[in-house]
């Protein structure tokens, strides 16, 4: 089954409103955990507005009691994240292009003009242990290149997906993620996937582009948590996923 990796950082975002501890995020990654999820996602940025150093390695300590449970870090490697990546070693660090104070993630690497200068670091992430994974346009054509510069995953960018959903463009959309996730593929890629991806959005992306490995959710998934509670919320996730990969078996 695709795993679910929870995203924490909107539970940091809160709890960095105050400064009175709550909502602690270890102890909602536990309770995610508790509840299903296959793993934890942490974004550390450099203005600290997300989850900050010590919640990196509180977590890294939690879930060495969960040995079946992923730790990925994700983040801009050319930042501060590779030294999060050699303090706690975690199972994979998903490189994004963000810049410094960036909003969100909103685009995938330029492997042309950012190749040659990843590759030193997805060598070092990789002799550490650390799975590596970029993050990534739908783009056919760039996953040989994303193969070459040493990555064993891509995670494919997903918010012109969920923009598309409710409109006209959906099939086009998910045709696109169809191919990328095919020719990532072909040439001995891991496919995981993200941004904005939902409740509602989820299952039909999982029908349209079998193989996904892993989702990675935050903010819908936080936004339901504040409706549902955080356990009941991982639990309805694991449903759509399982709804998405029923559909993917009865069309094959």
């Amino acid at each position: 089954m695709t795993a679910l990796s929870v995203n924490l950082n909107k539970i940091a975002l809160v709890r960095n409103t105050r400064t009175l501890g709550i909502p602690s995020v270890t102890k909602f990654a536990a309770i995610a955990l508790e509840a299903g999820a296959d793993g934890i996602t942490v974004h550390p940025r450099p203005d600290g507005r997300h989850v900050r150093g010590d919640d990196v390695r509180a977590l890294a300590s939690l879930l060495a009691g969960w040995p079946a449970a992923e730790f990925n870090i994700e983040g801009n490697p050319f930042h501060q994240l590779m030294d999060y990546v050699r303090a706690v070693r975690p199972h994979q660090c998903t490189f994004v292009p963000d810049e410094t104070g960036a909003f969100t993630s909103d685009h995938g690497w330029d492997l042309p003009r950012d190749g040659a200068r990843l590759r030193p670091i997805i060598d070092e992430a990789r002799a550490l242990g650390v799975r590596v994974s970029l993050f990534m346009n739908p783009d056919p054509g760039a996953m040989r290149l994303a193969r070459q510069v040493g990555a064993d995953r891509v995670e494919l960018y997903t918010e012109p997906y969920a923009l598309a959903f409710a409109t006209g463009e959906r099939a086009a959309q998910l045709g696109r993620y169809r191919v990328a996730a095919e020719a990532a593929q072909a040439v001995g890629l891991g496919v995981n996937a993200g941004h904005d991806l939902n409740r509602d959005n989820l299952p039909p992306f999982l029908t349209s582009v079998p193989g996904v490995l892993e989702v990675s959710i935050g903010h819908a998934l936080t936004a339901d948590a504040l409706e549902f509670g955080m356990a009941a919320t991982v639990r309805l996730y694991l449903a759509a996923i399982r709804m998405g990969e029923a559909a993917t078996r009865e069309t094959a």
